[in-house]
């Protein structure tokens, strides 16, 4: 399939209300109540018969799935309002450009767009979960903030027979604006995910279907940041002295700051359809499997009020916050589109002490990118009517990838995992690889120990873009082409469930300890332009986790050290904790469970990557050091049956030692705020 125009069309708009009025019917409805009762008044359905299945149970044949998690410690805690739970370096504000603040490996072969600032927010197809449930089930979840955050989630699935269901969700997640405004409704971001989703095994669970389609719309305002206020004067021995906001701690004025941008957006639509399907040829020791996977992803940013700096300059005049005009003196309007079609075959298997998944995979996938045309590059432009034309040459991938995994378990004393893919050839002009990643484990009782070794190509935003502000061409077979990025990590960790100090408590430790060697990194420096290094990276990570039940006390305290991580093309601080404590307690005879506590989130000072809105990339700087700070929250959460909620008051800490903090170089993060949030799980 040379020719891919692969494109799906859900519109939003006409299921919002549908939705709302769902919700509405299910919130106000008698029988939308948390349990459901036969005559006899017995419960017969509720968190313990609705059972949770992803695509990973089933490609290990095993479709018995997991109880829904109905605990309360991760509602209040804002790293798990998305998709993606790690820590973060965002610009400030939720569902703002956001990139992992720690090191991670790269497992991702072939060819890549590269645009992943959003990820956090989309969902991951291979992720999505599926609900096994005796009735129909349904949740909604809605989260505030007094400075304009917001999440909501609206989900119901039902069986349509006994071994067919089906299921919709949709999401919103927003915030406002907390720089640059005098209006606190201005809006900065406007995401939503709708899905829909299904799962069918037949009689005898020798076929399983797992489907999902998926529509994610990002809409974000870029500001560029602060734009400090400053003036020049003569000081009291004559020399020259700048006044007004010279410092960074001088900038946490929030709605009053001035920012570089008033016009600039960008846009990113993901759509997806995705199937899974397997069939049992010999029992549990041999399974045919088939993954379908078929998505898009367009990136647009646009920016309709570029300022001149010096009208008389004329060829390649600069303009204000961006650092050159290659195409168009008026307006910024890049777009990028990348679709690709997936077919993975394969079979499986497993018994009581092996396990095994055997595959090939045949990827199909386009690149198109278009920019404003060229208009005069005068004093006084032509204004070309702002058409847009192909920016670059089309580039069309053929791919073929072969991968696996075993592991040997022997009781719960001792288990060997191997797992890799291979990316060997492509088809066609334009090629990636080969590449590969492969990753070995060794376990026995509490101590494990884990080789990786990955050799993967540079996305093609990094060996290809022509943009307003940057053009380059890293492609490969030409003289600018980049290397492959080589990496080789070692791990050893410990997990241990510490003995009891009484016959109230319970304890657990993790703990790891990571050598990272990472070579021909590929990385955006200082003029936000793809380099490789010539010299290899090398890290030292130690990571840990404890968490202990003191009666009705509880702590979970983890941190994680790098060393070596920040200089260039890293940047990650050399200390990342979080820490919780809280008290758990029933309330009214019982009917209310209730936690009270407190958090405490710390960074050390690094040399944060900046940001460049037109790229949807980060970059390195020098000039802008974001010290350490620390974030503490107080919460009150509680659970009454199939309901909870949850009430914070964020950043309780502001102005104790500093007035704000940074994420992103002249991005200040949220002051402090309230928040609450519900979640209502319904079984009928």
């Amino acid at each position: 399939m040379n020719s891919l125009t692969f494109r799906l069309t859900l519109a939003l708009g006409p299921w919002r209300g549908a939705l709302a009025a769902l919700l509405l019917v299910l919130a106000g409805a008698p029988a939308a109540r948390a349990q459901v009762l036969d005559d006899s008044t017995k419960v017969l359905y509720g968190p313990k018969t609705t059972r949770v299945i992803y695509e990973a149970d089933v490609l290990r044949d095993s479709t018995a799935g997991t109880l829904l998690d109905t605990t309360l410690t991760r509602f209040p805690q804002e790293r798990f309002w998305t998709h993606d739970t790690t820590f973060q370096q965002d610009l400030g504000a939720l569902g703002t450009a956001s990139r992992p603040l720690l090191y991670q490996p790269n497992l991702q072969l072939g060819a890549r767009l590269g645009r992943n600032v959003f990820d956090k927010y989309a969902r991951d197809a291979s992720r999505v979960p599926y609900y096994d449930s005796r009735s129909p089930y349904s949740f909604f979840r809605y989260i505030q903030s007094g400075s304009g955050e917001q999440v909501f989630e609206f989900s119901y699935s039902r069986s349509l027979q006994k071994n067919f269901s089906v299921g919709i969700d949709y999401e919103r997640i927003a915030s406002n604006k907390i720089l640059g405004t005098t209006s606190s409704r201005a809006g900065l971001v406007e995401h939503s995910n709708l899905l829909f989703f299904g799962r069918y095994q037949t009689e005898n669970e020798r076929y399983h279907l797992l489907f999902n389609i998926g529509n994610a719309r990002h809409r974000g305002v870029e500001q560029g940041g602060i734009w400090p206020i400053t003036t020049r004067a003569r000081g009291a021995n004559g020399d020259s002295v700048t006044q007004g906001e010279s410092k960074p701690g001088l900038l946490f004025k929030y709605e009053q700051q001035r920012v570089y941008l008033t016009q600039a957006a960008n846009n990113e639509d993901r759509d997806e359809l995705y199937f899974t399907q397997t069939y049992r040829l010999l029992g549990r020791g041999l399974t045919v499997y088939h993954t379908f996977d078929a998505k898009r992803q367009y990136n647009s940013y646009s920016d309709l009020a570029l300022q001149r700096l010096n009208p008389a300059e004329i060829y390649y005049p600069r303009v204000r916050f961006y650092p050159r005009v290659l195409r168009n003196t008026n307006a910024i309007l890049d777009r990028v589109e990348f679709a690709q079609v997936e077919n993975t075959f394969g079979v499986l298997g497993r018994t009581k002490v092996v396990e095994y998944r055997l595959y090939g995979r045949y990827r199909t996938a386009s690149l198109v990118s278009q920019a404003l045309e060229i208009n005069q590059f005068s004093a006084t432009p032509a204004n070309t009517g702002l058409r847009l034309v192909e920016a670059a040459p089309r580039r069309a991938f053929n791919e073929v990838f072969f991968g696996g995994t075993a592991a040997f378990n022997y009781r719960t004393i001792y288990a060997v995992e191997t797992a890799g893919e291979i990316h060997p050839v492509s088809f066609g002009p334009n090629q990636n690889g080969p590449e590969y990643w492969l990753r070995a484990a060794v376990r026995t009782g509490p101590l494990s120990a884990e080789a990786l070794r990955s050799s993967y190509a540079p996305t093609l935003t990094q060996q290809e873009l022509v943009g307003n502000n940057y053009e380059w061409h890293h492609l490969p077979g030409t003289a600018a082409e980049f290397k492959n990025t080589n990496t080789t990590q070692l791990t050893g960790r410990l997990r241990l469930k510490l003995p009891d100090l009484g016959a109230l408590t319970a304890q657990r430790f993790e703990a790891s300890a990571s050598l990272v060697n990472v070579g021909n990194l590929v990385y955006y420096d200082t003029t936000a332009t793809p380099t490789q290094a010539a010299v290899a990276r090398n890290l030292q990570v130690i990571a840990a986790r404890h968490l202990v039940h003191l009666g009705r006390v509880g702590f979970d305290n983890q941190a994680t050290y790098t060393r070596g991580g920040d200089v260039g093309g890293l940047r990650i601080p050399a200390l990342v904790t979080n820490s919780r404590v809280f008290y758990e307690s029933y309330i009214f005879r019982r009917a209310l469970f209730s936690q009270v506590g407190a958090e405490l989130y710390y960074q050390s000072r690094y040399q944060a990557f900046d940001y460049s809105p037109s790229t949807q990339q980060f970059y390195e700087q020098h000039h802008f050091t974001i010290r350490n700070y620390a974030v503490a929250n107080v919460f009150f959460t509680a659970d009454i049956k199939a309901v909870s909620v949850f009430l914070k008051m964020a950043y309780i800490n502001q102005g104790i030692l500093a007035a704000g903090y940074f994420t992103t170089p002249y991005y200040t993060g949220y002051p402090r705020r309230f928040q609450f949030g519900v979640k209502w799980n319904f079984f009928n």
